[in-house]
């Protein structure tokens, strides 16, 4: 059901409240300003304590996902309020880790966009080649779908020996299922498909083991990744980089946390090195456009140059 506050007293749904307008019972729906920034405020302490207690900052996501799936929570939580999420999240931790979980948006699949994987193959591979070694960062990985795509690439090119790829994410528990590299064996006709048009050069069965309804891919795919928590609004740069994907993560940020985590980025790629951005994603208008040219402008691949 959309919308719809619950009614402790009768344990029914009732439609007082609905996503995307405030409405209330003596006004017969029609949504007050007083109403629309008493919610702003309710959602900001929210978020504020989110952060001062647990570490986790989306006070700067767009706020018109950051409402909905906070009011997600709300009726999943059997709640009247924001208010009231807000009380049980600094009160009980699982409360707060089920709210990050609704907060994090995580979408991702092997291969996904094969084009951008076909143009990293025949634009960027050539320029791995000269390197001795290199490092790969996989900034908010997710469940690693992307992760092991990069990784098969890199090892059909006969570059997987020189490569070190960081995998992070602000959420422990999908790098938990990253690590396990264990996915539904049903998804893999689609991610069979991708990989022929991403430009794959062998039989993408040969890469995984069928465990019952779960494909297991093979251990020596993970032994060159390090997966680690991080945290992209609030922890600094570990390392730097020769190449930096970060595909979709930005599109829920506003411009404030959107040119933080491109300072990060810059600051954490070496000179000529690659930045990978999703389709919807850019660096124009971001005051690190200059640094960057253009290798491929419809797949967002970009290189540093000052």
């Amino acid at each position: 059901m959309s919308g719809g506050l619950y009614d402790q007293k009768s344990g029914d749904l009732r439609v007082l409240r609905k996503l995307g307008s405030v409405y209330s019972e003596a006004d017969g729906g029609r949504g007050t300003r007083e109403e629309e920034e008493r919610e702003r405020i309710e959602i900001a302490l929210l978020l504020e304590g989110l952060y001062r207690l647990y570490g986790f900052d989306f006070r700067n996501y767009a706020y018109p996902s950051v409402r909905r799936r906070i009011w997600h929570r709300v009726y999943a939580e059997k709640l009247l309020s924001v208010s009231g999420l807000q009380e049980r999240v600094l009160h009980d931790r699982s409360c707060a880790e089920r709210l990050v979980d609704d907060l994090v948006i995580h979408v991702t699949e092997m291969y996904r966009d094969p084009s951008l994987f076909a143009a990293f193959r025949e634009q960027v591979v050539p320029l791995l080649r000269e390197l001795p070694s290199f490092r790969i960062w996989h900034a908010g990985c997710s469940t690693g779908e992307e992760v092991y795509s990069t990784v098969i690439l890199l090892y059909e090119e006969g570059l997987y020996d020189r490569a070190r790829i960081y995998a992070t994410d602000i959420n422990e528990e999908v790098l938990h299922v990253a690590e396990r590299a264990a996915y539904p064996l049903k998804k893999m006709q689609e991610y069979t498909k991708n990989y022929m048009l991403s430009g794959g050069k062998d039989a993408f069965s040969g890469y995984y083991g069928a465990s019952g309804n779960v494909a297991v891919f093979h251990p020596f795919l993970r032994e060159r990744i390090v997966f680690a928590q991080h945290n992209l609004v609030t922890d600094r740069s570990f390392n730097e980089f020769h190449v930096i994907f970060c595909r979709n993560v930005m599109i829920y940020f506003d411009s404030i946390l959107q040119n933080h985590a491109h300072d990060l980025f810059y600051e954490s790629l070496c000179p000529q090195g690659i930045l990978v951005l999703g389709h919807k994603e850019s660096i124009t208008f971001t005051k690190h456009a200059v640094h960057y040219e253009t290798l491929d402008p419809q797949e967002k691949i970009f290189r540093k140059i000052k």
